[in-house]
């Protein structure tokens, strides 16, 4: 799935964005994902007791290592269904923006938010 940078999407109502369900989540562990066709690691993240540690595989490689990530906390959407990425089976889908050059940089809260967080 890409993202264009080009002007908005077609617009949705707010029943749509209650769809999507965007959690707080802390990396719990962080490491490269070898199989991968890009260059990804494969994440656990902490949602908290209602929620759990989901799993992720995310191009974050060129801002991140997997010792920077552990313990920070990001946003994701939990909602979607499993996805097989190689021998991962990716459970939520760890958000980011592009910088200038089109690499992934984290979505993350300025503030220790409790996990399991909706974004709203």
């Amino acid at each position: 799935m890409s993202a264009s940078s080009k002007g908005p999407s077609s617009p949705i109502t707010f029943d749509d964005f209650l769809k999507v369900d965007i959690r707080v989540g802390q990396i719990v562990e962080a490491e490269t994902f070898p199989e991968a066709r890009k260059p990804a690691f494969k994440l656990r993240i902490d949602f908290g007791p209602d929620i759990g540690v989901k799993r992720s595989s995310a191009q974050i490689t060129k801002h991140y290592t997997p010792e920077t990530l552990i313990g920070r906390r990001v946003l994701a959407v939990v909602n979607f269904p499993p996805r097989q990425i190689g021998p991962v089976m990716s459970e939520v889908l760890t958000l980011g923006v592009p910088d200038e050059a089109g690499e992934v940089v984290l979505i993350v809260p300025d503030k220790d938010v409790p996990l399991g967080g909706r974004l709203y």
